[in-house]
C-alpha cells in the first residue's frame, strides 16, 4: 500500500503574525515552600546551574508576574510587570497625570521597523485634536472605520463586521472606558492570541500630521475609538507597519477566537446549506462575495448585487410554503449589504418580491420581514450558490459566546487545543515525502464516539485548523510564514499503536485525510467527515528541519477526546545491556538467546582480565580511569566493527588499553596530545549515569554497556544528529516526550541539528539530576506543580512534562 506524497501547494504572498505571551499561574505559597524542601533534600550532587534553575522555577510567578487565561497581559516584549489597565489608570487618577506607555512609545521606531517615515510624525492626544473628543458618537458602526496611509484594508474590513455583532464588540472593546471623569490618557482592548485573551493597554497619543490623523480613523473628527482599536492592535504585533498586509479572515480569528473555513460556491459541497445552518445555530460569523470585476470598482450587477464587496449573512431558514398545488419548506437567506443602503438583490424573494404571498403571515411575523431600503433582502439559497463566489465562516470559540446567547439556546462547538513547535533536528520531520523523519513529528491522537445528529451517514464532522504563532511582529527579522499543512491517519488498534507512532506505521498506512495543500498563510484549515473512531494528526511543514511553533485546534459537533501522542516522561528501567542481558546488534533477551559458543565464553573472559590489570582488585574504574581509557580509544580512533559481538568490541578496546599500561606507561604519554580529551564533568556525568550499584565507580558490566553505547552514539564526526537523540536517552533509561527534546535540542544541539558527545552526556546526566530532585520534592508531600506517578501499564517513574520543561530552561 502506497501512502500519501503531499504537493507544495501555491505560495501567497502574505504576512506572517505574532502572538502576546501570557504567563502561566502557580500557587505563590506552594512554590515558595517547594523551593525549600528541594533544595534541601536533594540527594544527589547538583550543580550551582541547576540550583539557580530549580531556584528561578519557584520563583517563576514571583518574579515574573502572573496571568489568568482571558486576563490583563498586554505588552508585545518582555520588559517587566503585566500591565493592568485598572491599576494604571488609578495610578494617574492618583497622580493627576496622564499615561504615557513605556511598552509602545511615542516614536518613529513603534511605527516602522523597515523604513523611515516619509514626514515628520507629530503624536498627539484627542484633546489637543478636538475640542470635544468622543470614544463613541451614537454608538460604533461601519461609518466609524475610515482608512488611512497604511495598507490594513483586511483590518479594516473585519472592524467593520465586527459593528455588526454588538455582544462581540463590548467584549474586545470594553465600555468602561472613555474621556468622561476617570479620563486618564489610557484605554484597553481586549484580543484572542493563540488560545489566550489578552487585554493590551495603550495610551491615547496618536500620529498627525498638521493635525490630522495619519492611520484608521472616524467619519466623525472627535470619535476616536477606531484609532485607539488600531494602535492596541499595532501594538500586539509590534509596530503599525507590521500590520500591512493580511487577510479578513486573520484579524477575525484575532476579534474572536474562531476557526475561517473558505467556500467556492461553485464548488459547494452537497450539504453546504446544512453547514450554514448549524454555523448559523452556533452563532457564527458568516460573509459572502461576488468575484470582483477588475476594471470596474464595485460593479452593480442586473440583479442588484455588487461585485468585489462583502455582504454579511444574517439569518438562515427553512421556510414554511403554502402554494395552491403543494405545501413545503424551501430554505432561504437572509443578507445584508454593510452600507445599508438600497443596493439590495431584486431577484426571487427580493423585498415586496410575488413569492412572499405564500409565506403564512405567523411565518413573516417570526422572521422579522420588513421591506425596507435597509440594504437587508432574502434570497433562496439556489440563487445564493448561483450568484455569489465565496463564502466566509468564521466559527467562534466556545468561549466568544456571551451569556445571553448560551441562554437563548445558542449551540457551541466541542474545541481541542495544543500548542506544539517544530525544531530543526528533533521535531522537524517535515511532510511525508520525508518518510525517514515524518514520524518525529508532533503527534496528536483524537477519539470520536458519537456521530453528528440527524447525519444520515453516521459520520462526525471536524474542523482541523493549523495556525502558526509569532510570525507578524517577526517580520522586522525577515520572518515569513511557513509552507504548512497536516495530515489525518486512522489507528485501528489503539492499544497495541506504538507512542509515538513511528516508521513502519507510516511506511505502511496512508493518510484517511488532508489539508488540501500545504501552503505558506497564517492557517490552514479543512472540514472532514469521519466515522466513528481513532486518529492521529500529524501536522508538519512542507520541508524537513524548518522550525516554527504553531497551535492546533479542533472543533466537533460532540465531545471528543484529543492527546498528544508521545511518551511518559521519566526514568525507565536502563538499557538491559548495562546488566550484559541483551546483545548489541539484535536486542534479543538473554533468556531467550541459544547458549554461548565457547569461542565466544574465551572472548569474555579475555576481556575480563585486560579490565582487571586496568581497574585493579576492586574491578572498578573512577572517573580519571576512565578518562584516560576514553581519550586512549578515541585518538586511536578504534575501527567500529558493527558486526563484532559485545565482548569483541570491549575487548579489542582493552587490549589496546592493556598493552600501554602492561608497559607501565601513563596513558596520557601514549599518544600525541592534541586536546583534553574527554572533560572532567563529562567522565563524571558517564559514571553517574551508568553506575547501577551508586559506587562511584564503573564495574566491568558497566564498562562494557557504557562502552558499547559510545559506539552506537558517537558516529565517525563526532557528533550526534538530534533525531536519534530520543533513542539514544531511551538506551539510558529516560523516557521523554517532544517537549522535553525540544528543549534538549534548543540547549545543546548547534544549527544544523548536530549534537556533540560531551554535550549529550552532560544532557543525560542533568536530566537523571533534575528527574531524582523531582522525586525527593513529591516524596516529602510537597506540592511543586509536578506529580510522579506509577502507572500500572508503564512501570518506570512518570514526571509532569511541563514541570521538567520549567527546570530545563
Amino acid at each position: 500500500m502506497s501512502a500519501f506524497l503531499p504537493n507544495k501547494g501555491s505560495r501567497a504572498s502574505l504576512a506572517p503574525c505574532k502572538a502576546l505571551l501570557c504567563l502561566p499561574f502557580y500557587n505563590r505559597d506552594h512554590m515558595g515552600r517547594a523551593r525549600k524542601e528541594l533544595l534541601e533534600n536533594a540527594n544527589i550532587a547538583y550543580s550551582a546551574v541547576e540550583l539557580n534553575t530549580a531556584s528561578a522555577l519557584a520563583n517563576y510567578a514571583t518574579e515574573a508576574g502572573s496571568t489568568f487565561l482571558g486576563e490583563r497581559g498586554s505588552g508585545l516584549r518582555a520588559r517587566g510587570d503585566v500591565q493592568d489597565f485598572y491599576q494604571l489608570r488609578q495610578q494617574c487618577l492618583d497622580q493627576r497625570t496622564l499615561f504615557e506607555d513605556p511598552d509602545f512609545p511615542a516614536e518613529d521606531t513603534s511605527i516602522f521597523f523597515s523604513q523611515t517615515p516619509p514626514r515628520p510624525f507629530k503624536w498627539l492626544r484627542p484633546m489637543e485634536i478636538s475640542e470635544d473628543p468622543q470614544l463613541f458618537v451614537d454608538g460604533a458602526s461601519r461609518f466609524d472605520i475610515q482608512q488611512g496611509e497604511l495598507g490594513d484594508c483586511w483590518l479594516l474590513a473585519a472592524v467593520a463586521n465586527l459593528t455588526l455583532n454588538h455582544g462581540l464588540f463590548t467584549q474586545i472593546v470594553p465600555d468602561d472606558q472613555g474621556f468622561g471623569d476617570k479620563y486618564a490618557g489610557i484605554f484597553h482592548f481586549r484580543f484572542w492570541q493563540y488560545g489566550r485573551w489578552v487585554d493590551v493597554v495603550v495610551d491615547d497619543r496618536l500620529p498627525t500630521v498638521y493635525g490630522k490623523l495619519v492611520f484608521l480613523h472616524s467619519s466623525q473628527e472627535n470619535e476616536f475609538w477606531s484609532a485607539l482599536f488600531e494602535k492596541a492592535y499595532a501594538k500586539l504585533h509590534g509596530s503599525y507597519e507590521a500590520l500591512k498586509g493580511g487577510t479578513t479572515c486573520e484579524a477575525m480569528e484575532d476579534f474572536t477566537g474562531g476557526v475561517t473555513e473558505m467556500f467556492e460556491l461553485n464548488e459547494a459541497p452537497p450539504n453546504l446549506f446544512m453547514i450554514i445552518m448549524k454555523a448559523y445555530e452556533r452563532s457564527s460569523l458568516m460573509a459572502c462575495s461576488i468575484e470582483p470585476d477588475p476594471s470596474v470598482l464595485e460593479a452593480q450587477t442586473p440583479e442588484g448585487l455588487v461585485k468585489g464587496h462583502a455582504y454579511s449573512v444574517t439569518r438562515v431558514k427553512y421556510i414554511d410554503i403554502e402554494t395552491p398545488n403543494t405545501t413545503g419548506k424551501i430554505p432561504l437567506i437572509r443578507l445584508r449589504n454593510p452600507w445599508g443602503n438600497e443596493a439590495e438583490w431584486n431577484g426571487p424573494w427580493s423585498d415586496k418580491s410575488p413569492e412572499w404571498r405564500f409565506i403564512p403571515a405567523s411565518e413573516k411575523e417570526e422572521i422579522g420581514l420588513t421591506f425596507d431600503d435597509d440594504g437587508e433582502f432574502w434570497m433562496s439559497y439556489r440563487d445564493f450558490i448561483k450568484y455569489f463566489s465565496r463564502l466566509e465562516i468564521c466559527n467562534l470559540n466556545p468561549d466568544s459566546l456571551t451569556e445571553d446567547q448560551v441562554e437563548a439556546g445558542k449551540r457551541k462547538w466541542e474545541m481541542s487545543m495544543f500548542e506544539g513547535e517544530w525544531v530543526r533536528g528533533v521535531t522537524a520531520g517535515g511532510c511525508r515525502n520525508f518518510l525517514e523523519t515524518f514520524g518525529h513529528n508532533p503527534q496528536y491522537i483524537i477519539t470520536l464516539v458519537d456521530p453528528d445528529e440527524d447525519d444520515d451517514e453516521h459520520k462526525c464532522t471536524l474542523i482541523v485548523a493549523l495556525m502558526q504563532k509569532n510570525r507578524r511582529a517577526q517580520r522586522r527579522m525577515g520572518v515569513e510564514c511557513l509552507t504548512v499543512g497536516f495530515a489525518i491517519y486512522h489507528i485501528k488498534e489503539p492499544e497495541s499503536a506504538p507512542k509515538p507512532l513511528d516508521l513502519n506505521f507510516f511506511k505502511f498506512n496512508a493518510s484517511v485525510a488532508r489539508s488540501p495543500s500545504f501552503i505558506n498563510l497564517r492557517e490552514v484549515s479543512c472540514r472532514f467527515k469521519l466515522p466513528p473512531g481513532v486518529y492521529c494528526i500529524v501536522p508538519s511543514t512542507f520541508e524537513a528541519n524548518e522550525e516554527g511553533e504553531f497551535i492546533l485546534r479542533v472543533f466537533s459537533e460532540n465531545k471528543n477526546h484529543m492527546e498528544e501522542h508521545d511518551e511518559e516522561v521519566g526514568l525507565g528501567e536502563i538499557d538491559a545491556r548495562v546488566k550484559g542481558q541483551v546483545d548489541i546488534d539484535d536486542d534479543i533477551p538473554a533468556h531467550v538467546k541459544e547458549a554461548p559458543e565457547p569461542e565466544e565464553e574465551k572472548t569474555s573472559e579475555k576481556a575480563k582480565e585486560f579490565f582487571k590489570k586496568i581497574a585493579g582488585e576492586d574491578m572498578e574504574v573512577d572517573w580519571l580511569e576512565l578518562k584516560d581509557i576514553l581519550d586512549y580509544a578515541m585518538r586511536k580512533e578504534l575501527p567500529r566493527a558493527s558486526s563484532q559481538s559485545q565482548d569483541s568490541i570491549v575487548t579489542t578496546l582493552l587490549a589496546l588499553v592493556c598493552g600501554v599500561v602492561c608497559r607501565d606507561t601513563p596513558l596520557g604519554q601514549a599518544f600525541e596530545v592534541k586536546n583534553d580529551g574527554f572533560s572532567k564533568d563529562v567522565c563524571r556525568s558517564m559514571i553517574a549515569m551508568m553506575d547501577v550499584d551508586r559506587s562511584g565507580k564503573l564495574g566491568f558490566e558497566e564498562f562494557k554497556a557504557l562502552w558499547v553505547d559510545i559506539r552506537h552514539w558517537k558516529d565517525g564526526s563526532g557528533y550526534l544528529s538530534a533525531f536519534e537523540l530520543r533513542h539514544a536517552l531511551n538506551s539510558a533509561g529516560y523516557r521523554l516526550n517532544n517537549n522535553i527534546l525540544n528543549i534538549l535540542a534548543h540547549r545543546y544541539s548547534s544549527k544544523d541539528g548536530m549534537i556533540t558527545f560531551d554535550d549529550f552526556m552532560m544532557c543525560a546526566v542533568r536530566l537523571k539530576g533534575l528527574i531524582e530532585v523531582m522525586k525527593t520534592v513529591e516524596e516529602t508531600d510537597v506540592v511543586f506543580a509536578t506529580r510522579i506517578r506509577k502507572h500500572k501499564a508503564n512501570p518506570h517513574t512518570v514526571v509532569h512534562s511541563r514541570s521538567l520543561c520549567l527546570l530545563l530552561k
